[in-house]
């Protein structure tokens, strides 16, 4: 699936107003709409993310929902295991509203967890499994969650972060559990054992109160759950934000708000998927709100079939995993598709059936999607999104009938019923054409931070304004474009430079593997731009990458200091390039 020819729209007009006369906002994005993709949704077409579960259970009762470790789970059998699970916690006081954690990798064990929780009008508390027991305390007590769903392999993080929580309820799990019902599950004890025993993955804890997964699902059994009345704008998750920026923050997202960003998504893919037999590859954890929503919920509406990857960073299992499969639809960031590229496996890899590739998390990089395009025959489409939209704000059109731009480095157009308004310094609107802070306005923005009044009136407005911190640009077509983010923009003498842009140029260099451009303070000019860089061949030089900076930026965007390493660059969970990070240790 590729952008659609409308990606590569005319220069703006100076001057245009994104405000009509009355105040309203100027769509300008409607006309590089796809035919047949509706303007706006139907808010109110479902009450509960239950009701939308049910729908999409009843619909594909018989087909394969996710797979994982080379097992299928059939949707009949996830709704058994759903409710079973969803009597066991209302079985132990669990009520509406109590802030329920989730600690778990992608695995059978995630989607059970998630739409119990969901079924009883708990909420939804994703929490990262690899926390350190410091950022585990933070979120068990921000969040005030009483019980938590954890793998076992994370229970010693967990034991250690217990002090001060309220947490009195523990489930554990081991990954192997769900692949088979009953007593008889030989590859599941087999993996548990290769865990435990041989790998060693399984820190020694001590959680003296908790249960068993395997068992809760028996206690659970003989109960049944009693209906809860779950209304559209009640509580689902507290989405806590990457913590890129600073300290971790519960973005309340009630059942609208993920509800009316699958229909904006879906609506976007009207015609284009035909639901009959998508197959996506779900490379970044469940947990992050990119890859709930787009893997986990959207693609359960066309019957699709998931396969949950436990752990993308390990590339040599994914092809073996991916080897057999012929599938239509993969997602994931820029880093992931780089580093698949690298492997010779990745080309020998069916991609017959591919027909969308999506990029989300960080900004894609040109040579990326250029040698994706050409390895798989396939674009990438790249969107927009944040944890406090659900996430999705702006998607590339798409038709699969019609060829179009590999790269574009815009992040495409407002999804259905969102309006994008870029703000300047002074708080007024900025016209088409003209940078500004971008701003978004829809049923898929967060209701606010949990117990965070402050924060929250700092990014939404009395009108219902988000202000994402993210620079942009909106063009006479509606088209987005990301420039950076506020607090990584490099200020060099008063012009603004854009780690972005230095990033994608130097990515252009046949020798480089990774790279990251950070501000470094100069008495003269204020700041610098420094770039680290991993080199994909040793023997490359600070001066190779000065030419090559020259022949592509501006002067004062040429990097003064160059810094080679041979590790990789440090990222978040899902593969973002923590610039904050390699700014500390400067």
């Amino acid at each position: 699936m590729i952008p659609s020819a409308a990606a590569t729209a005319s220069a703006p007009v100076p001057g245009q107003s994104i405000v009509n006369p009355d105040g309203t906002t100027n769509r300008i994005w409607l006309s590089s709409y796809v035919k047949g993709v509706a303007h706006d949704i139907d808010i109110n077409k479902y009450q509960s993310l239950t009701e939308y579960f049910d729908e999409c259970i009843n619909k594909f009762r018989d087909r394969p929902g996710f797979v994982s470790i080379g097992t299928e789970m059939i949707n009949s059998r996830l709704d058994r295991l759903v409710k079973e699970f969803a009597g066991y916690l209302q079985s132990k006081g669990i009520k509406q509203g109590d802030r329920v954690a989730i600690m778990l990798p992608n695995t059978f064990q995630y989607p059970v967890a998630l739409f119990a929780v969901l079924r009883i009008g708990a909420v939804v508390v994703n929490v990262n499994p690899l926390y350190t027991a410091r950022e585990l305390n933070h979120q068990l007590k921000d969040s005030g969650a009483e019980t938590i769903i954890v793998m076992e392999t994370f229970a010693k993080t967990l034991q250690d972060a217990q002090a001060g929580t309220q947490i009195k309820n523990i489930v554990l799990t081991q990954i192997g559990d769900l692949l088979a019902d009953g007593f008889f599950n030989p590859k599941g004890w087999a993996l548990n054992f290769i865990l435990r025993k041989v790998q060693k993955m399984v820190p020694a804890y001590s959680l003296p109160t908790a249960i068993w997964m395997r068992e809760a699902l028996k206690q659970g059994a003989q109960v049944k759950v009693k209906p809860v009345v779950v209304k559209p704008d009640d509580l689902a998750f507290l989405q806590y934000t990457g913590g890129t920026t600073g300290v971790a923050k519960g973005a309340m997202l009630t059942h609208r708000n993920v509800l009316t960003n699958c229909q904006q998504a879906l609506a976007f893919a009207e015609g284009q998927l035909t639901g009959e037999t998508e197959t996506v590859v779900t490379l970044i954890p469940m947990y992050h709100i990119f890859s709930l929503t787009v893997n986990g919920l959207i693609f359960m509406a066309l019957g699709g079939r998931n396969i949950l990857i436990a752990n993308p960073r390990d590339t040599k299992r994914v092809m073996m995993i991916l080897k057999n499969e012929k599938f239509s639809g993969i997602t994931g960031v820029n880093t992931l598709f780089a580093s698949f590229l690298e492997d010779p496996a990745f080309r020998k890899l069916d991609f017959s059936k591919l027909k969308l590739s999506i990029a989300g998390g960080m900004a894609l990089q040109r040579n990326v999607a250029e040698r994706w395009k050409q390895v798989t025959g396939n674009a990438v489409v790249e969107g927009y999104g944040l944890t406090e939209c659900s996430p999705i704000v702006t998607q590339a059109p798409v038709d699969i009938s019609k060829p179009g731009p590999i790269f574009t480095g815009n992040i495409g157009v407002p999804v259905p019923s969102t309006e994008v308004r870029m703000r300047r310094e002074d708080g007024s609107w900025a016209d088409i054409g003209e940078p500004g802070e971008l701003c978004v306005r829809g049923p898929q923005v967060m209701k606010g931070y949990w117990q965070r009044p402050e924060a929250t009136a700092e990014v939404l407005d009395k009108d219902g304004w988000l202000a994402t911190g993210d620079i942009g640009i909106i063009d006479d077509m509606g088209f987005c474009k990301i420039v950076d983010r506020k607090k990584d923009m490099i200020l060099v003498s008063g012009f603004n430079v854009y780690p972005n842009e230095i990033e994608d140029v130097i990515a252009m260099h046949p020798d480089v593997k990774e790279v990251a451009a950070v501000g470094v303070a100069d008495d003269a000019a204020g700041e610098r731009v420094k770039v680290i860089i991993v080199p994909r061949n040793p023997g490359l030089t600070k001066e190779s990458i000065i030419e090559h900076c020259r022949k592509n930026l501006t002067g004062y965007k040429i990097p003064r200091i160059v810094e080679f390493r041979t590790e990789e660059l440090p990222k978040s969970p899902v593969g973002k390039i923590l610039r904050r990070e390699l700014r500390d240790k400067k």
